[in-house]
């Protein structure tokens, strides 16, 4: 995509699946890229298979002094910092039982995590820079049993929207993706590693009949982070497979099931 070729970018959560994708499709574009994770053994297996175009950085977004560190590092490595991308997550819920400490978890990853690596580098990014937070399909509608989850990622697209006003007198362009049900960490960890058994349950909520492609939503990033979207801020980019439009009634023909 135009406008990336050589620019820089901090991927949190960039070890596993979706920001695993996101990296490697920078690299891809002729960007260099710094993978912000916990998982040590991910993280340092995935720089090596991306080269001199990556580094990994060992980075725990519940704590600031981890953050700067990485923004200070990505720098140091590469010179500039260009691209922000907020994937890193934790699915800690029990819906209406979650006590005090998963939501404080929650947050603590989902959206502090965020507010902190956009802080540590809004002086990097200004005059042309661009992030994409990671909202959720689940931050829209009401889901039985998910209280934590969906409330953070409502607070990230908030935090987009504020943000995006703030930041653009500096030049900083920042949205916020929200997948549907994609291959990612969290499904991985639900499901117990059967992707066969998530695709059977999600498909009759998707247009598409079936989950997303962590490629797929790389891509989007790539997108909101490239010149083409360069009169784009503020905004959520669902990118769901038909999810969000589809709603409660699914693909049934309601109305011809009335008539009969």
């Amino acid at each position: 995509m135009r406008g990336l070729k050589d620019k820089v970018a901090i991927v949190s959560g960039g070890a596993t699946l979706i920001g695993a994708a996101v990296a490697r499709a920078f690299v891809a574009a002729g960007a260099r890229v710094v993978i912000a994770d916990i998982d040590r053994a991910g993280g340092e297996r995935l720089a090596a298979e991306l080269a001199d175009a990556a580094r990994f950085v060992a980075t725990d977004v519940a704590r600031d002094s981890d953050i700067e560190a990485c923004v200070a590092a990505t720098v140091q490595a590469f010179g500039r910092l260009d691209c922000l991308v907020n994937v890193a997550a934790v699915y800690a819920d029990q819906g209406p039982d979650s006590p005090r400490s998963d939501w404080e978890k929650a947050f603590a990853v989902n959206l502090f995590g965020a507010v902190g690596f956009l802080r540590a580098a809004r002086p990097q990014l200004q005059n042309g820079g661009a992030v994409v937070n990671f909202g959720s399909t689940s931050a829209g509608v009401a889901q039985a049993g998910r209280w934590t989850y969906p409330a953070s990622k409502a607070a990230v697209l908030q935090l987009t929207r504020s943000a995006a006003l703030d930041l653009a007198p500096e030049g900083i362009r920042v949205n916020a993706v929200s997948p549907g049900w994609t291959w990612s960490g969290i499904l991985d960890q639900i499901s117990g590693g059967d992707r066969d058994k998530v695709e059977r349950v999600a498909r009759p909520f998707h247009m598409l009949g079936r989950i997303g492609d962590p490629a797929e939503v790389a891509d989007a990033v790539l997108f909101l982070c490239s010149d083409h979207a360069r009169f784009i801020t503020g905004t959520n980019l669902a990118v769901d497979g038909g999810y969000a439009a589809l709603g409660p009634e699914q693909a049934l023909s309601t109305i011809t099931e009335l008539l009969s």
